[in-house]
């Protein structure tokens, strides 16, 4: 087995708080594509493995190619240092 390393990219990310129309809401980020429940509680996005649900606290990513998903906040936090 070999072993590899995570190559250091960065990314957009915003932290969901529920409702659709929520300020702070990234420019351009919300289109058809991106479907809210009716309770403001999840975000449904449609991502490049078919869609995924969201919950409030998760990050929002904005990917390398332009694709969205969500992530919890624990994997963030392990996983990303914030830019400069």
């Amino acid at each position: 087995m070999a072993k590899y390393r995570k190559k250091p990219v960065v990314i957009e990310a915003f932290q969901f708080a529920g409702g659709a129309t929520e300020p702070g809401w990234p420019l351009g980020w919300l289109s058809a594509d991106h479907a809210f429940s009716d309770d403001g509680a999840q975000v449904h996005i449609l991502t490049l493995e078919g869609t995924m649900s969201g919950d409030k606290g998760d990050y929002i990513i904005k990917g390398v190619q332009g694709e969205f998903y969500p992530c919890k906040p624990d994997i963030f936090a392990e996983t990303y240092d914030p830019a400069d």
